[in-house]
This record gives structure tokens, C-alpha cells and sequence, in this order.
């Protein structure tokens, strides 16, 4: 009787839920229906240059963060050509975006395929959480050059704890490769809270321990993975710029430029909807709006700039995936 009663009251809730997001959109299509109008005028003849340019710039930054990761793959002994960490990045790059739950079937490619280029477990992981922390650290550096360069106060905090995060990365995977012992003896410890025998599971353990050994990242091979992991961001934000010039906004300063560019990609990172749909657009648009652009040209910027990153890029990544289940 109380399933009877619960159902009718589910839907109502539902439809009214749909009626209210129904008339919020409604109501903001009602009030910006001028400054869509504006919006499409400019995206009717974008300057074809300027275009192929963000086109160039944003295939760019995807070469970066394959280099990135080549790097990092290279300081362990792992050599492999270059157009197969491209086609990798782009692979992982549209399933991390374009999928819920996207960043799990993400690494779970990257770890598959690095694991084909000759990696091991342990060398694998360690590429593949380190680009995740160097890429992090890239985009707080950016923030906190766009937010000194637009007057606003830097988070000093942020950058600090992702460079310690880092070094402590890269020492801690050392330090267990050279004293293997000290490891062991934790497993110990669990192992006896776990009721196991004390040397449960020590040969995997130490044959982990025995594949970091090879993972030194040594100060030219570290320099240039930064150096690429900046890039990688600096050559997305440059895409967005040429956006904004090709449809008329080329007027914004670099600072509000990059400080509009890291909200939106911050706005991102909040796993809601695949490609972070409607809200990295409304933060690049508010913080477009925020650095001087008029509404239209700030609403033609970004949908010019999400065509070439959700369309152009992760048809390519699709395309890409493909060709790595047909080798595999």
C-alpha cells in the first residue's frame, strides 16, 4: 500500500522539477534571446585565419600533453614514437570528456596502453599520476599568473601544496626503491591486522618496488615535462583567444583572458555533466563578459571555442580510439 501511495507522489516531484528547470530556461532564453541574436551574427562569418589558427593551437596543446607524458614515460627507459602517445592522448582526452564517469575508463586506457609500450604495473601508475599532479600544478601556476596580472589577490596556497605534492611524488618513489625494507615492514603491520601471515603478499610488494627502481626522473627529463604541461593549458587558453578574435573580441587583456580561461576549466573539474556541458561555457562566458567583451561576441567566442574542443578534438579522440581497438 505504501509502494501505491510513494509512486504517484515520485512522479509529481519529477514533473515538477522538470516544469521548473523548464521555466528557468525558459525565462533566460526569454532575456538573452537579443544577445543570442548578437551572438550568431558574429558566429555567421568568423574570420577564416584567425579560425584555422585556434584550430592549429588547440591540435597543439594536445601534442604537449602527449610530450608530457612521453617524457615522463622516457625517464623510466620506456621509449615509444610519438604519434602513438599523440593518438593515446586523444583517445583518453575525449573518453575522460565525453563519457559519465569518463576519467575511471580514462586511465583505465592510458594504464592498458602504456602497459603495451612496454611499461610495467608500478612504472604505469607512477606516469599516470604524475601527469595527473603536473597538469594540476600547470593550471594552478596559470591561475595564479592571471589572478596577479588582473589585480586580484593569488592563492599562493594552491600552487604550494601541488609543487610539494610533486616532489614529494618523485622522492617517495625513490626512497621506497632504494629502502625496500621499510615498506615491508608496514605490510607487516597490516598483515597482522588483517590476520594474514606476516610475509603475505612481501614477493609482490617487492617486485613493485623493483620496476620503480627504473622510475628516475631526472632534472632534463622533469624540466621538460613541466615545460609541456604548461604548454599543454597555455595553448588551450591561446585557442580560446583566437576564438575570440576570429568573431570580433580580441580586445581582452591577457590576464583576464587566462583568468576567464582557468575558471572555466575549474568550473570543469566538477563531474556533473560529460564535458562539463553548460558550465565551463557559462564560466568562460561570465568571466569573457568580467574582462570587457560585450555579451554576443563573449557567447560567439565560446561556442566557436567548444566547437573546436568538443567537436574537432574529440572527433578526432573517437577516431583515435578506433584505430587502438583495431591494433589491440
Amino acid at each position: 500500500m505504501t509502494t501505491l501511495v510513494e509512486e504517484p507522489t515520485k512522479r509529481r516531484a519529477g514533473w515538477i522539477v522538470v516544469a521548473v528547470v523548464a521555466a528557468i530556461l525558459g525565462a533566460e532564453l526569454v532575456l538573452g534571446w537579443q544577445s543570442l541574436l548578437g551572438a550568431l551574427a558574429h558566429l555567421r562569418a568568423p574570420h577564416l585565419g584567425w579560425l584555422a589558427a585556434a584550430l592549429l593551437a588547440e591540435t597543439a596543446a594536445m601534442q604537449a600533453y602527449a610530450r608530457m607524458q612521453r617524457r615522463l614515460l622516457r625517464s623510466a627507459g620506456v621509449r615509444v614514437p610519438l604519434r602513438r602517445h599523440v593518438a593515446l592522448a586523444y583517445a583518453a582526452h575525449s573518453l575522460s570528456v565525453s563519457l559519465p564517469g569518463g576519467p575511471a575508463f580514462s586511465t583505465a586506457l592510458n594504464y592498458r596502453q602504456m602497459r603495451r609500450f612496454g611499461a610495467s604495473p608500478a612504472i604505469a601508475s607512477w606516469c599516470i599520476a604524475l601527469s595527473g599532479i603536473l597538469s594540476a600544478a600547470a593550471l594552478a601556476a596559470i591561475t595564479l599568473f592571471s589572478t596577479a596580472t588582473a589585480g586580484d589577490t593569488a592563492d599562493w596556497h594552491t600552487l604550494a601544496a601541488l609543487a610539494v605534492a610533486v616532489v614529494l611524488a618523485t622522492l617517495g618513489v625513490r626512497r621506497l626503491a632504494r629502502h625496500p625494507g621499510r615498506l615491508a615492514a608496514l605490510l607487516t603491520v597490516v598483515n597482522r591486522l588483517r590476520q594474514r601471515p606476516a610475509d603475505h603478499g612481501r614477493d609482490r610488494v617487492q617486485d613493485f618496488l623493483e620496476q620503480l627502481r627504473v622510475a628516475r626522473l631526472t632534472p632534463g627529463h622533469g624540466a621538460a615535462a613541466i615545460t609541456f604541461a604548461l604548454l599543454n593549458w597555455l595553448l588551450d587558453a591561446l585557442c580560446l583567444w583566437l576564438c575570440c578574435v576570429a568573431v570580433g573580441g580580441g580586445t581582452i587583456s591577457t590576464g583576464q583572458l587566462l583568468l576567464a580561461f582557468c575558471a572555466g576549466m575549474a568550473a570543469g573539474s566538477l563531474p556533473i555533466v560529460p564535458g562539463g556541458l553548460g558550465i565551463i561555457d557559462g564560466a568562460l562566458i561570465l568571466g569573457l563578459i568580467a574582462g570587457g567583451m560585450t555579451t554576443e561576441i563573449a557567447i560567439a567566442a565560446v561556442v566557436l571555442y567548444r566547437l573546436i574542443t568538443l567537436g574537432f578534438i574529440i572527433g578526432l579522440g573517437w577516431l583515435s580510439y578506433l584505430a587502438i581497438r583495431r591494433i589491440t
